[in-house]
């Protein structure tokens, strides 16, 4: 099978056949280019492996195309990269690998185009074309590659145990790749996956996370995340989130297994948004649920205040997690902790203070947060959906019309501290606070508008009460 039709929007690749040939190397590109290349996704990572120097044959290519290319040379791994336009080519001597048991970082040695196709993770990852003379463009297959992109295998080239044991980070890679492809996983290797799970350990948080987070990111997460259920890997690296899995009865009561119900709320999510961190936060909503439940005989299960307890949760599960402890976590802790505001005002009578408490609390993330509570309401009852839905319409409309007249979202009382001390010619004291959060409550409460005028004149009716006079 030839595929140079398909190379001819990459000219580049013109340029690294005649470098190889000029070099008298072989050279193929190898690996996720060439799968997507086959599936027909769009894909801007080239890896180019040379049979012979990589770093040789990338500084020739970048001779070829222009003086003010420039070229990355790794030393340390044999590597080098090229940018040409939106494209990223990596360049690689063929390399034969072998690892020890407490490490994922191989030793390496020189090898052939079959020891460097040996090494890769999954058969369809493990495929060739050539850049060489007489041969460009055909396919270099040796483990069925294509056959496994028809059959939609997820599928390792050789002992999946070895591959598993030798580099454990391609257990979540298999998911990952399961995930973002909706492929199965081969029998033989999900089961090599089960019983290599605890060498998960070896690997650094940095890079599970990484793999998790395009788990998240694929069209369909939930799929990938049973996959790491299943396999008994989800439990070593998210054992919060395997605790949400289960029901239990008590005197014929049972709750809903919050597991499946987070899963359901991440894939509603997703249809709405490809945003990492609403996807997360929808991942952390119920976190707490495991935390917070009881069972009262009256009322059946409770997970009271699980929102609180939840957002106190994630800076803890992101640290270990290694995610980014910035504005990204304080959007997520944000949204754990108001998931239940919305809903519950759908079910009681609206008021416009309730309404206003809600648009300064949530601010500029107000839309991400009722994305995620439209995502929340699941239920086996389409005729209870419906009706949550629309009750749900009605609050999202009143927001939208208070948010207009009142704009709140970046809410600031027109009041403020320095405003006080110099009208009662006071220094700071408990007073001026006590003043201040009066004046924000009166505007929340719509008791005044947040204009300058009738605010001021709050403001002063609120020391006088207070025994204060103007300065």
């Amino acid at each position: 099978m030839n595929f140079k039709e398909q190379l001819t929007p990459y000219p580049v690749l013109e340029k690294v056949a005649g470098a190889a040939k000029e070099l008298g190397v072989e050279a193929y590109i190898i690996g996720g280019f060439v799968r997507d290349l086959i599936l027909k996704r769009n894909s801007k990572d080239i890896d180019i492996v040379s049979i012979g120097s990589g770093i040789e044959l990338a500084e020739m290519v970048a001779g070829r195309l222009g003086p003010d290319v420039h070229v990355s040379v790794f030393k340390n791994f044999g590597t080098a990269q090229i940018r040409q336009g939106d494209l990223e080519i990596e360049f690689v001597g063929a390399r034969k690998e072998s690892y020890r048991s407490d490490s994922r970082k191989p030793a390496v040695e020189d090898g052939t185009l079959a020891d460097d196709q040996n090494r890769r993770d999954f058969t369809i990852n493990a495929m060739g074309i050539s850049l060489n003379a007489g041969t460009f463009g055909n396919l270099v297959d040796p483990f069925e590659g294509m056959s496994d992109l028809r059959k939609k295998i997820i599928r390792t080239p050789l002992d999946p145990e070895i591959t598993f044991s030798d580099d454990p980070l391609r257990m979540m890679r298999a998911i990952r790749f399961a995930s973002q492809l909706n492929f199965d996983i081969e029998p033989d290797t999900f089961d090599a996956i089960v019983k290599m799970k605890d060498r998960i350990s070896i690997v650094s948080m940095e890079r599970i996370s990484d793999e998790l987070n395009k788990i998240i990111l694929s069209k369909i997460p939930s799929y990938g995340f049973k996959l790491l259920y299943h396999a008994g890997l989800l439990n070593i690296i998210f054992p919060e989130m395997v605790e949400l899995q289960g029901v239990e009865h008590i005197e014929g009561k049972g709750h809903k297994d919050n597991f499946y119900h987070t899963l359901q709320v991440l894939d509603n999510v997703c249809q709405v948004s490809d945003d990492l961190w609403l996807r997360w936060a929808a991942i952390l909503h119920d976190i707490a649920k495991p935390a917070t439940k009881k069972f009262d005989k009256r009322h059946g299960w409770s997970f009271h205040n699980h929102e609180e307890i939840g957002a106190r949760m994630v800076p803890v599960i992101f640290r270990r997690m290694k995610l980014p402890l910035n504005e990204k976590m304080r959007f997520v802790k944000k949204l754990v902790r108001l998931h239940l505001r919305p809903i519950v005002l759908s079910k009681e009578e609206i008021t416009d203070s309730a309404m206003r408490r809600l648009l300064v609390e949530a601010g500029e993330d107000i839309e991400a947060l009722m994305n995620l509570c439209r995502a929340d309401i699941t239920s086996k009852n389409p005729e209870k959906v419906r009706r949550f839905i629309n009750n749900f319409d009605l609050v999202e409309q009143k927001l939208k019309d208070l948010e207009e007249r009142d704009k709140l979202r970046n809410f600031q009382p027109v009041i403020t501290g320095e405003m006080i001390m110099e009208a009662f010619g006071l220094k700071p004291a408990r007073e001026v606070g006590i003043i201040k959060e009066a004046v924000r409550e009166a505007i929340l409460e719509g008791i005044v508008p947040n204009e300058f005028e009738p605010a001021f004149a709050f403001m002063i009716a609120e020391g006088e009460k207070m025994g204060l006079t103007r300065a």
